[in-house]
């Protein structure tokens, strides 16, 4: 699933092609026939193109706004005009076209068109927790959200929990948690505020780095490298599925401990 530097990358990619402009826009897939949005948004001009955690939101003039949550399958592209796509255009489900090119949503499972009050009521997005992202992190917000969820739960689930703190995914869970040498199979109760503030401080630059260059991968350390030796003292880095979900979680056993 993209994580929220993935999504605050999009979002910065988009922003120059269509903020200040009036879109041509199209809706081809299916599931929106009938939505109408071309005629909702025509003469409106993009006034923004806003990132909370997995969220990513085109507000319009006039109290209506684009929502996109990619979950699994989707992504946002950026293209110039007549440069090809790199996906089928069959999978395109919105294309907003300017004369400073145009910005395609693929496979998103969840794009819908919202008036502004709705964004800000919106229980999705209402109930998010603080953006590990955003230019101020509300760390005081995070530790109350950590503290009332279970205490039996482990830390690496809880950071998944975008209720709790939005934008960490499980590949950034896994790498904050190395970083701070924090074992992720701990529970809440056993881990202390410093140290939980420890895993999103190492997590955050990072992540602020990839949301400006999109080189994620670049700073993996654990994550995907099961069987491999650890960074720090070689031990085999271990991997086990986790939470509900069963995400793979990547760690090493000795120098978190």
């Amino acid at each position: 699933m993209p994580e929220g530097d993935t999504i605050h990358y999009a979002a910065r990619r988009i922003r120059p092609l269509v903020v200040g402009q009036i879109p041509q826009i199209a809706h081809p897939h299916p599931r929106l026939r009938g939505e109408r949005w071309p005629e909702k948004l025509a003469g409106r001009a993009v006034a923004r193109v806003d990132a909370h955690g997995k969220h990513l939101l085109v507000h319009f003039d006039g109290d209506l706004a684009i929502h996109s949550h990619l979950r699994m399958t989707g992504s946002w592209g950026t293209y110039r005009e007549g440069q090809r796509w790199r996906r089928a255009d069959r999978r395109a489900w919105l294309v907003l076209r300017t004369a400073n090119g145009e910005v395609v949503q693929f496979d998103g499972p969840v794009l819908e068109l919202l008036t502004e009050s709705r964004t800000r009521f919106d229980r999705r997005l209402a109930m998010l927790g603080p953006d590990i992202l955003a230019p101020e992190l509300d760390e005081q917000r995070f530790l109350r959200r950590l503290r009332a969820d279970d205490p039996t739960r482990t830390i690496g689930d809880a950071l998944l929990d975008q209720r709790t703190i939005a934008g960490i995914g499980n590949l950034w869970k896994c790498e904050g948690c190395f970083a701070a040498g924090i074992d992720p199979w701990r529970p809440v109760s056993q881990v202390g505020d410093d140290e939980a503030l420890a895993i999103v401080h190492a997590a955050r630059p990072k992540m602020q780095q990839s949301a400006l260059d999109g080189m994620q991968d670049a700073h993996r350390v654990v994550y995907g490298r099961a069987g491999r030796p650890c960074p720090r003292c070689g031990t085999a880095i271990r991997s086990r599925g986790q939470g509900d979900d069963n995400r793979l979680t990547y760690w090493c056993t000795r120098c978190q401990s």
